[in-house]
């Protein structure tokens, strides 16, 4: 069993402990005084394999203003990870000068790799383009501040629904609350993976596909942009192929009901047009906004409760089978165990999700 309270995916906190972390959010956003100092002596490590600014920065920043300190790397060149240090081996000494560590990497499963071999709390910020669940603290707390609930609502998402982490993590929460429904707007080409698709059903909402913004645009209460992921694509023709495909404009904007609101996780290229910024339903920069807030709650609610008892892997080991994800983080780090959930003819790697047929 785990000692540590880690968040890896939406699911290692329950719907209600999602809420608190909101309730908290909200609290400290209306008054950061009274937070200023909880974080007093305690010091956050980050370790940023990938570029990022917002998701950083937020973490960062959410740290100073509880008080606390920050150590870590947002440049592997610049670590001992250039000299060939593995995964395993660079977390195991960081975390023995942190209480918290908050990871991006480019790999699916990083995250709980990392968390395997952690002496403290792990906070995933973004694997591959599997999970991102801070930014979808972020976009929960966004839509209870712009819309009132989270609950009964038309969501559409649109762009790289292939290998779009952020949409990974929403459309799996919001699943969770009743009455949602979505609208998948891609090619398909960038069409969501099956295993969310699957988590969709399962908890009860359905999900239509279209492949344009026009036809879905008038009956949603959120639209939720992505960028198409160059550093995603196995060649740059694939990306050429689908960078330009979809652009939320003005002209778009005006079939839109009055209350929908549009939020992205940004980076932003050209999937908006900037004259939508001045619209007062675009929300995506007080999004970015949101995230400190979730996250300085969400560090404050990591360390101060108590650990949860599920092991972080609890599938069977079967060190004869490979997952067929190359992007899996089990590829490099080969002293991981193959750890996998059964489901009949199916095994799915407990670190990215990839379904292998037996």
């Amino acid at each position: 069993m785990d000692k540590f309270n880690h968040l890896i995916d939406m699911d290692d906190y329950t719907v209600s402990q999602w809420n608190e972390i909101l309730e908290l959010a909200e609290k400290i956003k209306h008054s950061p005084e009274k937070y200023a100092d909880k974080c007093r002596g305690k010091i956050m490590a980050t370790l940023f394999y990938e570029p990022s600014t917002r998701t950083q920065m937020s973490f960062q920043a959410a740290m100073i203003r509880l008080g606390g300190n920050i150590i870590g790397f947002d440049n592997p060149s610049n670590s001992s990870v250039a000299k060939g240090e593995n995964l395993k081996d660079t977390v195991k000494i960081v975390s023995t000068y942190s209480d918290i560590l908050v990871m991006r990497h480019m790999q699916e499963g990083s995250a709980k790799a990392a968390a395997l071999n952690a002496d403290c709390h792990v906070i995933n910020a973004g694997d591959g383009g599997h999970l991102h669940p801070t930014q979808t603290l972020t976009d929960l707390l966004t839509l209870k501040l712009e819309l009132g609930r989270l609950d009964n609502l038309t969501v559409g998402v649109c762009g790289d629904l292939k290998y779009g982490r952020t949409v990974h993590s929403l459309v799996k929460a919001l699943s969770c609350y009743p009455k949602n429904k979505f609208v998948l707007i891609s090619t398909p080409d960038l069409a969501l993976p099956s295993y969310i698709k699957d988590v969709i059903t399962a908890h009860g909402s359905s999900f239509t596909e279209v492949k344009t913004i026009d036809g879905a645009i008038r009956n949603l209460d959120m639209l939720y942009m992505t960028r198409i992921q160059r550093e995603r694509f196995a060649s740059e023709a694939e990306y050429e192929a689908q960078k330009d495909v979809y652009c939320l404009t003005k002209a778009k904007m005006q079939y839109a009901r009055r209350d929908m609101i549009v939020m992205h996780p940004l980076p932003r290229v050209n999937e908006i047009e900037v004259a939508v910024d001045s619209d007062p339903r675009a929300a995506y920069f007080r999004q970015a906004n949101n995230g400190m807030y979730v996250r300085m709650a969400l560090i404050l609610y990591t360390m101060n409760n108590v650990p949860k008892i599920r092991p972080l892997l609890t599938g069977e080991i079967h060190n004869n089978v490979k997952c067929t994800n190359p992007k899996c983080v089990t590829q490099t780090e080969l002293y991981l165990p193959h750890s996998f959930i059964n489901r009949g003819d199916i095994l799915v790697c407990e670190y990215c999700d990839e379904r292998i047929l037996l």
